[in-house]
């Protein structure tokens, strides 16, 4: 096991997994849609905030301990379900799926994963969770959640905000497709990353596995691209949540959530979570950061009177984002770019070592802002004037009254 203790942040991380990782497949985590301006606003929002430091406060015996829908977590922080993951490092998802096991985290997995549900299952002692991204094919749909069912999955995730593709420039540009293109370009790039390489050449996992070999037509990659083109359900709508939710029957999380009236129709669907997500700036170019939309759907939520619990994920690289989150109101994080730099970056050992990073973080801001129990935190740990402007910047439209 690589000593990685001299790697203190998530950016060393990432410098790490860029040299490692061929470009079409670094490019695809660490790229938003059109002008990456809220790509580049979920970090930035985050820095604008500051902590109020207090002093001579007996710090001994803290805890990050919690809970996210009844299930016990070291941190507030899960593992958000990413596409692609297992071209990061080859069994991708097995790895990330172990080092969260192992970190007292929980972990998702995405429908686009390389890895099957039935291959981390396998790999797995603890039940994950499982997102689902909505086809036109629902007989696909009732099978996958059947699968997810069968291999004791804990939670399904709903991912409501890709009913159409956001465009990304870096991927048309690398030519990102399944299978991807040979290009010379590409070609050229994988010859200097033989460390990739010759990892992907131990395994067998190189396309979906929750798609090949199960949806109907799809027996290889080669029929993969046509199809998931034509099968992202346009007309997905909270109609529909009831249904997935029945076909489920057990707990539900909706990612995707960044207005207050959505928020309200997650809480009176039966969702036991909502996730505040722009999925990383990879979809709506110019929408809001996620930390800029959450102090609002906090509000409806709690004006709703709602039980539903507010997750926030997108632009999370630090334990003291972690921290700002759950001051400004929500109850967990979700990281994805975070695990998936050190996951390229060192395999299994790097998404300990993110997870091991972001704790520390998290655990000695706390800290210095006076506390001991991540319960305890609220906003009065931040600077006034620092945090109201994610309000006042924002133009609000008249809400809808609900009745």
């Amino acid at each position: 096991m690589k000593d990685l203790k001299k790697v203190t942040d998530i950016e060393d991380l990432r410098k790490v997994a860029r040299r490692k990782v061929p470009r079409m497949f670094y490019d695809y985590v660490d790229s938003g849609s059109w002008t990456e301006t809220t790509y580049r606003n979920n970090e930035t929002d985050f820095d604008r905030i500051k902590l109020r430091q207090r002093v001579l406060v007996d710090m001994d015996n803290r805890s990050l301990a919690t809970k996210m829908i009844g299930e016990d977590v070291h941190m507030p922080v899960a593992i958000a379900p990413t596409g692609f993951t297992g071209m990061m490092w080859a069994d991708g998802e097995i790895h990330a799926a172990r080092a969260a096991e192992k970190f007292g985290v929980p972990f998702s997995l995405s429908t686009m994963s390389i890895c099957s549900i039935e291959d981390v299952a396998t790999h797995t002692s603890k039940p994950f969770w499982f997102q689902l991204y909505v086809m036109r094919d629902h007989d696909y749909v009732k099978r996958l959640i059947q699968r997810a069912k069968d291999a004791n999955c804990s939670a399904l995730i709903l991912t409501a905000d890709l009913q159409v593709l956001g465009q990304r420039h870096k991927d048309i540009k690398n030519g990102l497709s399944a299978p991807p293109r040979p290009t010379l370009a590409n070609i050229l790039n994988l010859m200097t990353k033989p460390q990739w390489c010759y990892n992907m050449l131990g395994t067998k996992r190189h396309s979906f596995g929750n798609i090949v070999g199960h949806a109907k037509g799809v027996d290889d990659l080669s029929s993969l691209t046509a199809w998931t083109e034509e099968q992202f359900d346009p007309s997905l709508s909270w109609d529909d949540v009831a249904r997935i939710k029945d076909m489920w029957g057990g707990k539900l999380i909706i990612k995707g959530i960044m207005e207050p009236e959505d928020a309200i129709m997650a809480a009176r669907s039966g969702a036991d979570a909502l996730v505040v997500s722009n999925h990383g700036g990879r979809q709506l170019d110019g929408a809001p950061s996620t930390i800029a939309a959450l102090p609002d759907i906090v509000q409806a939520i709690q004006a709703e009177n709602s039980n539903i619990e507010i997750w926030l994920d997108s632009g999370v690289r630090s334990g003291q984002d972690v921290l700002k989150a759950i001051a400004l109101g929500a109850k967990g994080t979700m990281i994805g770019r975070a695990f998936l730099y050190g996951l390229g970056a060192y395999g299994e050992d790097g998404v300990r070592r993110a997870l091991e990073i972001l704790y520390r973080e998290c655990d000695i801001t706390m800290a210095f802002c006076g506390h001991t129990d991540i319960h305890s935190v609220t906003d009065d740990i931040l600077v006034k004037g620092t945090f109201e402007y994610l309000k006042a910047s924002l133009p609000r439209i008249e809400p809808i009254r609900w009745h």
